[in-house]
């Protein structure tokens, strides 16, 4: 029971977060309501995440030369951020043998961490003004 009360709260978390962020698209493509970074907003750089939401309505459209162009990095990640979430979530939950937990590697979380500052530095140099989301 406990099991299906967890599964059942994953399950309402992921369906209102899809149904945010299709509200949020509608609002965006519709009215051109859109939420400004406030970092940006703030220091007038760009952060790591700077062109994300972008990068996404681009990826709903198939158009994958904006969408890299938006965000280099994440767009790049994007694919790694994906196959594990299937692999944690539904290949691993339905594995019989063997069910010890398999937890991210402790260089990972280290490794993006410095890839996101060191391409949130470098999107802000002129020199790699490319990095800067269109």
């Amino acid at each position: 029971k406990l099991l299906h009360n967890t599964r059942k709260k994953r399950i309402t978390t992921k369906v209102i977060l899809v149904t945010l962020f299709l509200g949020y698209y509608f609002l965006n493509t519709v009215f051109h309501l859109s939420i400004s970074c406030p970092f940006y907003t703030i220091t007038h750089l760009y952060c790591p995440g700077c062109g994300s939401t972008r990068l996404f309505f681009s990826l709903l459209k198939l158009d994958f030369v904006s969408a890299f162009s938006y965000n280099p990095l994440l767009f790049i990640l994007l694919p790694f951020f994906i196959a594990y979430y299937i692999y944690y979530n539904y290949i691993y939950l339905f594995q019989l043998e063997n069910k010890v937990k398999k937890n991210i590697p402790k260089f990972v979380l280290p490794t993006l961490l410095f890839l996101s500052i060191l391409f949130g530095i470098m999107r802000n140099i002129p020199i790699f003004s490319f990095l800067a989301p269109l």
